[in-house]
């Protein structure tokens, strides 16, 4: 790979270049309503199918493609918008097992994160996976307890097409979420809980990450401003200890005979405390509304949600928050505000309509406009997160299953190491939606986790995993995984125009840029780096998937 290795530093250069550009412009297409009119309801030409893939899953595959290109975006999407949600049912084993056993609960735990590439790869209903993980990605929970986030992953999967409203109250009484962020047992001041006092930890969170963010929003996600310029705070401290009031009250659903591994019933949601006192059913009064006094636990959870939708800043603040997971880190203000309009009200007076959302992101104007090669504007798109690209690349080799690694004799799935993608590092998940590329004011999150570490996994680890003698998995991943690396393979032997070719149209869209194509072509020629045919054709395709051409989604 001596070859490869100097291209590391241009190939990070480049990236990092593909942010930094000027704004784009907005066509601007929609109704007087604010609702955006259906612009592609006919067949797609193969290149806007491959791109409306990387938007609508985790990555093109032939079948994809095709099937795009027959129904075109808004008619497989409603077909999409009308599946049942795939579900994860955990094995016993996983639910119940001895914690002091190294080898159980390694293998426990190893369960969420296969599944979670099963589905990726394989799970028929994309758009609500692709969907589910940009949602879990400002909504996480970390990997405490193997059962509690395969529940916690079939609760959002059940809820995204649902309101918004919905799957605030599902995120609020889950378990997971009640152990993660403490919400579970917290208790208000009251002379039989002696010693008791609200937990602030969810109710800060539901404000600050999953629904209004720190400061008030415009319409089109620009802050609004004091008369000196100062950011008005959506928020104070004092509204965070009155929102905790109002969600004291609720309990994990414990059961006799709970498993030992998990110590929860994950399987059902957080219910009211049946003791009165252990509610604060006293009087609230958050961000200038009154919550009013009387109420038990669940009633008054309905109360905080309401106040929640009821606030101007949740309709831009989760908008964002769609539109750069799926389609483009720094959208216009006009494509912002567009989505906005209709999360605020779907044309029938419905707010949080998350299908009429989802929607408007991906029929936008300005998500489509790129389907015709070369029109997207120079600021549009993102950066391909480690999980999307590692997935992209295993999708357009038809894999249907993870690839494995051996370590210390426990099996493990291969996954990208900087984002792991069932525990983030903190509530704060992996960036945060107002992260800007460096020496810019353009939003970049996921620039934070494109670095050295991950150019250096992108380039070697296929290798490692399909083709190193010296691993015991690499024949078990080529079998078991269904991947498809004979067509790699000979259309390497056969020429190295064939070779090009393949890859640019599972990878590239069928338009692979000529500089590319040269670079590619003057490997292939040299035989530097390589001895056999496999090993030429796992390393050059690392190294054109390893290049911006292929990391950012344009």
């Amino acid at each position: 790979m001596h070859y490869i290795r100097p291209c590391l530093k241009l190939i990070i250069l480049a990236c990092l270049n593909l942010t930094a550009c000027g704004p784009g412009q907005s066509p601007g297409a929609f109704d007087s309503a604010g609702q955006v009119r259906a612009l592609i309801s006919k067949p797609m030409t193969s290149y806007a199918a491959a791109r409306a893939a990387e938007q609508v899953s985790f990555g093109p595959n032939a079948a994809l493609v095709s099937e795009l290109s027959q129904l075109g975006i808004e008619s497989w999407m409603d077909k999409q918008l009308s599946m049942a949600p795939t579900q994860t049912l955990a094995p016993n084993w996983v639910i119940d097992y001895n914690v002091n056993n190294d080898a159980e609960s390694n293998k426990a735990g190893g369960f969420p994160m296969e599944q979670f590439w099963i589905r990726a790869l394989s799970a028929p209903d994309q758009l609500r996976q692709r969907v589910v993980w940009s949602v879990f990605q400002y909504i996480p929970v970390a990997m405490a307890r193997p059962y509690g986030h395969v529940e916690y992953h079939n609760m959002l999967a059940r809820q995204v097409f649902g309101n918004y409203a919905d799957l605030l109250r599902a995120v609020t009484v889950h378990p997971m979420m009640g152990f993660f962020l403490n919400n579970d047992q917290n208790r208000p001041v009251s002379p039989q809980c002696l010693g008791c006092t609200p937990n602030e930890n969810f109710a800060r969170e539901l404000m600050q990450l999953f629904t209004l963010g720190v400061v008030k929003l415009n319409l089109d996600g620009s802050v609004q401003r004091d008369g000196n310029g100062k950011p008005l705070e959506t928020y104070t401290q004092k509204d965070v200890e009155e929102l905790a009031r109002a969600l004291t009250g609720w309990r994990m659903s414990y059961k006799q005979g709970l498993p030992s591994g998990n110590d929860l019933n994950y399987g059902v949601n957080m219910v009211p405390e049946t003791q009165a006192f252990l509610h604060d059913s006293g009087s609230k009064t958050v961000m200038g509304v009154k919550i009013a006094s009387g109420m038990d636990a669940s009633n008054e959870l309905d109360a905080v949600i309401a106040l929640l939708m009821k606030h101007p800043n949740i309709a831009p603040f989760v908008s964002l928050r769609l539109i750069q997971h799926l389609v483009t880190s720094n959208p216009s203000p006009e494509y912002l505000s567009r989505v906005a309009s209709v999360f605020r009200n779907n044309g029938q007076g419905v707010s949080g309509d998350m299908k009429a959302v989802i929607k408007a992101i991906l029929l936008d104007p300005e998500a489509r406009r790129g389907d015709i090669p070369g029109n997207s504007s120079a600021s549009f798109g993102k950066l391909k997160e480690p999980v999307l690209w590692y997935a992209a690349l295993l999708r357009g080799m038809s894999c249907k299953k993870p690839l494995y690694s051996t370590y210390q004799g426990n099996k493990n799935v291969n996954s990208p190491q900087n984002q792991n993608p069932d525990n983030p590092s903190s509530i704060f998940s992996y960036y945060q939606a107002t992260d800007r590329a460096p020496g810019s004011n353009l939003l970049a999150p996921e620039q934070k986790l494109i670095n050295t570490l991950e150019f250096r996994d992108r380039l070697g680890n296929l290798h490692w995993q399909l083709l190193n003698l010296n691993n015991v998995d690499s024949l078990a991943n080529r079998t078991e995984s269904g991947c498809d690396l004979n067509s790699l393979v000979n259309a390497f032997k056969e020429s190295p125009s064939a070779y090009i070719d393949l890859v640019a149209r599972l990878w590239f869209r069928g338009a692979m840029p000529p500089t590319l194509k040269q670079n590619m072509n003057a490997m292939i020629l040299s035989k530097q780096g390589y001895s056999t045919a496999e090993e030429g054709a796992v390393l050059l395709m690392q190294f054109a998937l390893t290049s911006p051409y292929f990391g950012a989604m344009k």
